[in-house]
């Protein structure tokens, strides 16, 4: 299975202080030599993290392919076009969130989706959608002419911490959520099987399945299991890790994980 590894919390640790250090940028060859396929990084509107600068240069030295996440909004389409990364995922964005909390909804912008993919894919950028594990969604996929989708795997993920974790801090995303620990054992293998049914229907559709959101060293086993995804971005834990292990060696163990 094919490893993308996420940098933008490299930039987030440097914007914290408003400094030059850490530079997202000496991640490229260190991610690369420990055996990962892929550079994510997310170009935010808010420029939170990933900024204009950082983008060029990722994609322009970046030995590996360069995956950029965006939102649909002219401008920042603009700017994937003018840096032609390998691939485009367009991801639902709102100011507000601390990170992306769900799948795009792709009935409600399906005409601006439908304009956007085309002009990306004119501009010789592979194109993915982020999307929630359903039905309807990879059905509307297929429809706009992408070759990419990538499963929101953060319901799982959030639902996974809370069946292991004793820790008293849940995701904010289902931090309200008060259940059993059977009720949450259903719920968690409803979300695994969600997450299965929609590959594996992706893939009747001729679409490549990537996954992301949320996953770590612990709950990335049981979407292993799922043969029709083919890629995992993960960046969070990667990093996180790196604090205590190193980059190097954090990427390493996670690529050994997903082999």
């Amino acid at each position: 299975m094919l490893l993308g590894v996420n940098i933008d919390h490299i930039a987030v640790l440097r914007e914290a202080r408003l400094v030059n250090d850490p530079d997202p940028l000496d991640a490229l060859g260190i991610v690369k030599r420990a055996g990962a396929d892929q550079i994510t990084i997310h170009l935010r509107e808010d420029r939170r993290h990933i900024n204009d600068t950082d983008t060029q240069n990722i994609i322009n030295l970046s030995h590996l392919p360069v995956n950029l996440e965006c939102s649909i909004d002219p401008a920042i389409i603009e700017i994937v076009i003018a840096n032609k990364p390998a691939r485009a995922t367009i991801v639902p964005e709102k100011r507000e969130e601390v990170t992306t909390e769900g799948g795009l909804d792709l009935k409600k912008h399906f005409d601006t989706l439908q304009e956007t993919v085309k002009r990306l894919r004119d501009a010789g950028i592979e194109v993915s959608l982020f999307i929630d594990p359903t039905t309807e969604a990879v059905e509307l996929s297929e429809r706009l002419g992408v070759e990419w989708i990538e499963l929101h795997t953060g319901h799982y993920s959030n639902l996974y911490q809370m069946l292991h974790s004793n820790l008293s801090r849940t995701p904010h995303s289902v931090a309200k959520l008060e259940v059993s620990k059977a009720q949450l054992e259903s719920m968690l293998f409803a979300e695994s099987e969600k997450l299965q049914y929609s590959a594996q229907f992706a893939k009747s559709l001729s679409l490549k399945v990537a996954a992301g959101h949320g996953l770590n060293y612990q709950n990335v086993k049981n979407i292993l299991k799922i043969k029709q995804i083919e890629e995992l971005n993960i960046g969070q834990s990667i990093i996180a890790r790196s604090v205590f292990t190193g980059l190097e060696e954090a990427v390493r163990e996670m690529k050994e994980l997903v082999r």
